[in-house]
């Protein structure tokens, strides 16, 4: 990606000093994404212009950048100076009178964000300063971690000459090519909050996502889907599409996108994202309206956005299935959607669990089909064409009744035979419990087989493109296979402990600026009780996921613990993973326990023996930048914490290659 178009005004310092002000702010004000200004905004820009103007007179030579765009957070930096080598992020509180916590963790995202993600930062000194224009003046105090990130710097009006002049010498002088810098590729990896975030305002996945294989696989998927929908309009079919993908890789990503893509209101082709997962849905949808709400502070009162609105909007975009599937059932009508897209199609209900839910809650006793079967005959009552894509994650089934992918082909075989059914071969691996036998059994369907339906490369973590094949390994049993692998994961750090407060002390350690720390356990994981992990204990995921880090209801206090039903689909920086035994190694291999009552009991059903084995994936697969595993000692004074339960474990994840804190 291409930078010179994200920033409002470039110049050598040399020129910025001789250059009028109303030219600059003119600059500065043409750039801006609201057609009206606050009066507040302009008269901050005019200080920030005449404190820069007399306090970098000792620098001609350095180059000048003013709202400078940080793609993946959707922000901009007040400005970057690029000061022999080094590059400062100044961020500007103009009329500030303290250093909050809060501005000054936006100071270190937009380092941390151009350190990760720009490709030309990699391997430079970047410096974050706060300039809270009216607060007390401190003593700059530079510390630059190992990965050349300064912590924040705190300058006022008066004292900010001082600090440039200490990052001037005290730091090494670099050739640095300003121009080639500001054209350096950009690799921005979001979070899926981030992510419905951008794409909800407009932009395009090409310019949220890497721009490497995997993020080329991403735009390759959802051009190939776009194609199909094109073609279905035209040619009046029925489609189906689905979508496979390693954990992490970006399905929910490309649902997102062709949802929004695809919301073409004025050409009959409305659009949809559905999730039967609660959490996810409840913490897009709030971010979502707060990120709206949060922009009413840069617009005109009288064109700013009300919650309500804001939470009809958010809710029309991203829809619970079940609320779908409900609506549908009280009419016999097309429903509005044209394209309609599935997330974690492979949780969708069999008709056992589907005809139980119906007759429990709905009181409708006849009900006898599966959830793919009716929410296929909804779509199906178009009399023209419609489209419909499944994201599918392997190994990712997690609860009782959930289905897989064989629900939807099978209704697909019985009842709509006329329908096109477009996947990759990547569905016929173990993951996804399809056989390609039985598929060709299934009789004369409409098949095409397309490889670009398929996600292979995790975008989750940025830092750890092979962790989901470790995850794999480990989770089946192969140490040897697990070992060889972690040997590759040089960037992404997983730690073992057996003392949850040092799990605790290495999360808090790790993050920095904004960066979200939680921990998480596996909903049957009753024996972490004594260990202060309370998995019983409900969380609301909006304000574990989405609230700071002053809010003791957030994932960063690491007080609530959040279950795989909390956090799939979601993913937070830097997961604490708490181990119980469910999920434990017994003579080199696992075996898998409920605990009921007050006793643990072996599950010998294979379909609940995957669910526990998917939850343990599910959340090692969480975190965008490192884990830190606990495993308890366990004590053999109490039956259902014998410490042969954990010693196992522990020593099997050793054996996988992962070190001990």
């Amino acid at each position: 990606m291409n930078l010179s178009n994200r920033f409002a005004y470039k110049a050598k310092v040399n020129q910025f000093l001789v250059s009028q002000e109303d030219e600059i702010l003119g600059q500065l004000t043409n750039q801006h994404k609201f057609r009206q200004l606050e009066q507040q905004q302009i008269n901050a820009w005019r200080r920030q212009i005449r404190e820069l103007k007399q306090t970098l007179a000792r620098f001609p030579d350095a180059t000048l950048l003013l709202e400078f765009e940080i793609p993946r957070i959707g922000k901009r930096v007040d400005a970057i100076l690029i000061l022999n080598g080094p590059i400062l992020v100044l961020e500007y509180k103009v009329g500030a009178k303290t250093y909050d916590a809060t501005s000054i963790d936006q100071a270190y995202d937009y380092a941390l964000d151009l350190k990760n993600f720009h490709k030309a930062s990699h391997h430079l000194t970047i410096v974050p300063v706060l300039i809270a224009t009216d607060a007390p003046s401190k003593s700059p105090n530079l510390e630059i971690g190992v990965d050349g990130i300064a912590s924040p710097l705190l300058a006022n009006s008066d004292n900010l000459l001082t600090v440039l002049n200490l990052l001037s010498t005290a730091l090494p002088k670099v050739g640095l090519d300003a121009d080639a810098w500001i054209n350096s590729t950009y690799h921005p990896t979001p979070t899926i909050v981030e992510a419905a975030q951008a794409l909800y305002k407009g932009h395009k996945v090409e310019e949220i996502s890497r721009s490497d294989a995997g993020a080329v696989n991403l735009t390759n998927t959802c051009s190939h889907v776009s194609r199909v929908i094109d073609d279905a309009k035209v040619s009046n079919k029925k489609v189906i599409c689905l979508i496979t993908g390693t954990a992490g890789a970006g399905k929910s990503l490309a649902g997102l996108n062709i949802a929004t893509e695809r919301m073409r209101y004025l050409e009959n082709e409305h659009a949809v994202f559905l999730s039967g997962n609660g959490p996810l849905v409840a913490v897009l949808r709030e971010a979502l309206v707060q990120d709206q709400l949060a922009e009413n502070d840069l617009l005109p009162k009288d064109v700013r956005i009300k919650r309500k609105p804001a939470e009809q909007k958010a809710s029309a975009f991203i829809q619970n299935i079940h609320h779908f599937r409900d609506d549908n059932l009280a009419s016999n009508e097309a429903p509005v959607e044209k394209v309609v897209i599935f997330d974690e199609a492979q949780r969708a209900w069999n008709k056992e669990q589907t005809s139980s839910f119906m007759k429990r809650k709905r009181g409708q006793d006849n009900f006898s089909m599966s959830e793919p079967d009716f929410l296929l005959s909804v779509m199906n009552r178009h009399k023209d064409w419609c489209v419909v894509v499944c994201l599918i994650g392997g190994g990712q089934e997690i609860n009782t009744g959930e289905a897989g992918i064989t629900e939807w082909i099978t209704a697909l075989k019985e009842n709509y035979q006329d329908w096109e059914i477009h996947f990759s071969d990547e569905i016929f691996k173990s993951d996804y419990a399809l056989s390609r036998e039985w598929l060709e059994d299934q009789g004369p369907l409409k098949l095409h087989i397309e490889p670009d339906l398929n996600l292979s490369v995790s975008l989750r973590s940025f830092r750890a493109e092979k962790l989901s094949a470790f995850i794999s390994a480990v989770i089946s049993g192969d140490a040897i296979r697990a070992r060889e692998i972690k040997e590759h994961l040089t960037n992404y750090p997983i730690y073992l402990t057996r003392d949850l407060e040092k799990a605790k002390d290495q999360l808090r350690q790790w993050a920095r600026g904004s960066e979200r720390i939680g921990l998480v356990a596996s909903s049957n994981a009753i024996r972490l009780k004594p260990s202060g992990i309370f998995v019983k204990g409900e969380i609301d995921p909006t304000l574990w996921f989405l609230k700071g880090k002053s809010d003791i209801r957030s994932s960063h206090y690491l007080e609530d613990v959040a279950t795989e039903f909390d956090v799939q689909g979601l993913e937070i920086d830097w997961v604490g993973v708490c181990w119980d035994a469910n999920f434990r190694v017994e003579d080199g291999k696992w075996i898998t326990y409920n605990f009921s009552g007050s006793k643990w009991q072996s599950v010998h059903d294979l379909e609940k023996q995957k669910y526990i084995a998917n939850s343990y994936r599910v959340l090692l697969t969480r975190g965008r930048q490192g884990i830190v595993i606990f495993v308890p000692d366990g004590n053999d004074a109490d039956p259902t914490r014998k410490k042969t339960f954990y010693d196992q474990t522990y020593d099997f994840l050793k054996i996988c290659g992962i070190g001990e804190i």
